[in-house]
């Protein structure tokens, strides 16, 4: 497995070992041992599966606060996102800071996505398969997120979406501003 620094600290891009013929592909999706000598250590509790039927899809920035917070990690199966993730970590050097990835049944890449950063991804292409295991359960009451589209984040999104915008959730409407936000994350160094 090629393990591939984003510039954010705890934020690693993964690019497993692909054994392929004429017959297909074999990868291994989630190996522990591989992945704590990647210095990713979670004990993975709950798979998800999201399928976005449109491109234009937006979904995010989310997260869970503590004590619920959630460490992911994120690939896609088919299809492709623009994935996208904030450092909302007080006292990080990277706090604010965003990193936006390209994750697609082509390049099987993965993302960890560590506690405390915001997440998002923008659907790409129609039909797409969005995987994630998470280290904490789902908690409603620990749900929060960041506006998409807050200015002080600085991403493009230009191209991304058609000329009415991302597909959004009444509930991603309605995200807060980073500079609104208050947040429940602490950097520690061993992020």
């Amino acid at each position: 497995m090629n393990v591939i620094d984003t510039g954010l600290p705890g934020l690693l891009l993964l690019e497993p070992r692909v054994f392929e013929d004429e017959r297909g592909f074999f990868l291994e999706s989630y190996n522990r041992e591989r992945f704590r000598e990647a210095g990713i250590d979670c004990d993975f509790l709950q798979d998800n599966h999201a399928f976005s039927r449109d491109s234009g899809v937006l979904r995010g920035f989310h997260f869970q606060a503590p004590p619920a917070a959630q460490s992911k990690l994120v690939w896609v199966v088919a299809g492709k996102v623009l994935d996208v993730v904030v450092d909302l970590r007080v006292g990080s050097p990277t706090y604010g800071k965003t990193s936006a990835v390209e994750l697609s049944g082509d390049n099987r890449r993965r993302l960890y996505v560590p506690k405390g950063f915001g997440h998002a991804y923008a659907v790409l292409e129609p039909d797409t398969h969005f995987m994630y295991k998470v280290d904490a359960l789902y908690a409603p009451e620990s749900e929060g997120g960041i506006a998409w589209d807050d200015p002080d984040l600085g991403i493009d999104w230009k191209g991304v979406f058609g000329p009415d915008g991302p597909i959004l959730s009444d509930k991603d409407r309605q995200l807060p501003r980073l500079s609104d936000f208050q947040s429940p994350f602490r950097f520690t160094e061993d992020a």
